[in-house]
């Protein structure tokens, strides 16, 4: 990646950039989230869940584990927003890679309830994901910065759907396909000199 692909990216200042979130303040997580992708997030990157009350307080009582702050797509914005370009010392936010209005929830399962078993209602999440330029050999990775990201600091109650938007990239197809393949992500993932890029991507998230 000695070759800049795009020396002179759009960059949108901060202030320009949608926001609801405070300054974050650094706090220490003392449960390490497991799945297939809990070894590629830097373990400074974990926090409690922000979107779920339980998480502030590990006394408070059952009954409350149902009450489940709702979560929209500017939270989701929030926290792939500040992911580190890959090529740039900048972030995916100020460079357009990702937008606002290119993120939707949708419920996909309602809840269920079960004598044994007690599932919440299943949610969506689709990113479009916009590279810099239509050429970008980067999609990939960038597409996986996203989704790991997610995929760790999401509730198990939400799906993860990363994309590159249509019509901005020449092989979008192919790298949805990737993207969308569990089996290829895995097998991605085992690639040490990707695994370096991705927690670099995500150090400041």
């Amino acid at each position: 990646m000695s070759e800049i692909l795009n020396a002179n990216p759009t960059i949108r200042s901060a202030a320009d950039l949608p926001s609801r979130r405070p300054e974050p303040t650094k706090k220490t997580n003392t449960q390490r989230p497991f799945g297939l992708l809990s070894s590629t997030i830097p373990d400074s990157a974990y926090t409690p869940d922000p979107f779920n009350p339980s998480s502030s307080s590990e006394s408070e009582s059952s009954d409350n584990d149902e009450e489940v702050e709702p979560i929209d797509e500017q939270e989701i914005y929030d926290l792939i927003a500040s992911i580190q370009d890959p090529e740039h010392p900048l972030t995916l936010g100020s460079l357009s890679v990702v937008n606002l209005p290119d993120i939707t929830l949708k419920p996909t399962l309602p809840p269920s309830s079960l004598s044994n078993f007690s599932r919440p209602a299943i949610t969506t999440v689709t990113v479009l994901v916009t590279p810099t330029i239509t050429h970008c050999s980067l999609a990939t990775v960038i597409g996986l910065g996203v989704r790991v990201r997610l995929e760790q600091a999401l509730p198990p109650r939400f799906r993860v759907d990363v994309r590159i938007k249509e019509g901005t990239h020449s092989t979008a197809e192919q790298v949805n396909r990737q993207l969308g393949d569990k089996e290829r992500v895995a097998a991605a993932l085992e690639n040490g000199t990707l695994m370096g890029v991705l927690r670099k991507m995500l150090e400041g998230t």
